[in-house]
C-alpha cells in the first residue's frame, strides 16, 4: 500500500547520504555516469524539490540519526519521482545496522520479459513486490523489517543504514537484474539521460528507535517517554500546560493539565501512531 508524503505517520527522514553514480547506459560505459542531483537532495522530507539520480546500477546509502526499528506493519518507505502510475523506475532495497553488513529485501517482478520496456514504457505495479519505485511521485513504497527477522548480521530493531541499488531494467542477460527467484526484471531501459535510472526523492521513517526520553528545546521544558510507548506514556514539563492525546482518526483519547509530571495508562490502546498535543505544539508517539 502506497504511503503519502504528507501523512502524519512519519517519525523521521534520512539525514545523510553517500552515492556511487551509475552509468548513463551500462551497455555503453564510454558515455559516462549520470550527474543529476546531489547527496543532500536525497535527505530530508519527500517532495521538497530535490532528487538524486542513480543511473544504471548506481548506489545510494542513506543514514539515519535515530535508527529504524521493527514495529507493527511497514517501518519505512522509499520515494521516487515517477510522473504516473505506470512509468516505474525500480531499485533494490537493503538495510544494515552497522553500515558494513547489508541484507536485501526479497523481491519479485512478474512483468512480461518477452519484450523490452522502453525508456518511457509502462509497468504493472500490481506485479511488483519489495522494489522501491513501485508508486508514483509523492507516494512511498513501504518496507517491513519483519520480513527480515530471520536474517543474520543485522538487528532489525536497530537499522541505521538503507541502501538503494538501481535496478538495470534490461532483459539482456549480460546486463539484467534479477529478483529473489532469479527471474529477470523488466523496467524502462535504456534511459541514457543525466536524470536516468532510479531518482531517489527521500526515505521516510515510520518506526524509529527511541526508548529514552524525547526532549525538546521549547518554552515548556517538555519531555515525553518512552516513544514508542510500552505501557504508560509519561509527560514532564517545567510549566503548567494543557495536553491532549489523539488517534489518527482524530478521536480524543486523553486530555488534562500537567504542571510537572503526568503518567497516562496506555495499556488498552491499539498499536499504531498517536498525536500528542502540548499547548499548541503537536508531536508523534507510537504504541507498539
Amino acid at each position: 500500500m502506497a504511503l503519502h508524503k504528507d501523512s502524519v505517520q512519519w517519525a523521521g527522514w534520512a539525514n545523510g547520504c553517500t552515492v556511487q553514480r551509475g552509468f548513463l547506459n551500462i551497455a555503453n560505459p564510454s558515455l559516462g555516469t549520470v550527474s543529476s542531483g546531489t547527496e543532500q537532495d536525497a535527505c530530508g522530507i519527500a517532495g521538497d524539490g530535490g532528487l538524486l539520480s542513480l543511473g544504471d546500477a548506481g548506489i545510494a546509502i542513506l543514514q539515519f540519526s535515530t535508527p529504524i526499528t521493527n514495529g507493527n506493519g511497514p517501518d519505512f518507505a522509499v520515494f521516487e519521482n515517477a510522473f504516473n502510475n505506470t512509468f516505474l523506475e525500480l531499485a533494490f532495497v537493503e538495510v544494515s545496522s552497522d553500515g558494513q553488513n547489508f541484507v536485501r529485501f526479497p523481491s519479485f517482478s512478474n512483468n512480461d520479459t518477452s519484450f523490452q520496456i522502453g525508456p518511457f514504457g509502462a509497468s504493472d505495479a500490481s506485479k511488483i513486490h519489495n522494489l522501491a519505485g513501485k508508486y508514483r511521485a509523492g507516494y512511498g513504497t513501504p518496507f517491513d523489517l519483519e520480513e527480515l527477522k530471520d536474517s543474520t548480521n543485522i538487528d532489525i530493531n536497530n537499522i541505521s543504514y538503507v541502501k538503494i541499488i538501481d535496478l538495470v531494467g534490461s532483459i539482456l542477460p549480460d546486463y539484467c537484474s534479477r529478483d529473489s527467484r532469479g527471474i529477470i526484471i523488466n523496467d524502462p531501459w535504456s534511459t541514457p539521460f543525466n536524470e536516468g535510472g532510479f531518482d531517489l526523492d527521500a526515505i521516510g521513517v515510520i518506526h524509529a528507535l527511541s526508548q529514552n526520553a524525547v526532549s525538546f528545546t521549547d518554552n515548556f521544558g517538555l519531555k515525553f517517554y518512552p516513544n514508542p510507548i510500552q505501557h504508560d506514556l509519561i509527560i514532564e514539563t517545567d510549566k503548567t500546560v494543557d495536553y491532549e492525546l489523539y488517534n489518527l482518526q482524530g478521536s480524543l483519547i486523553y486530555s488534562g493539565i500537567v504542571d510537572s509530571k503526568q503518567t497516562l495508562d496506555c495499556t488498552n490502546l491499539q498499536s499504531g501512531i498517536y498525536m500528542l498535543k502540548i499547548g499548541n505544539k503537536g508531536y508523534k508517539v507510537v504504541k507498539m
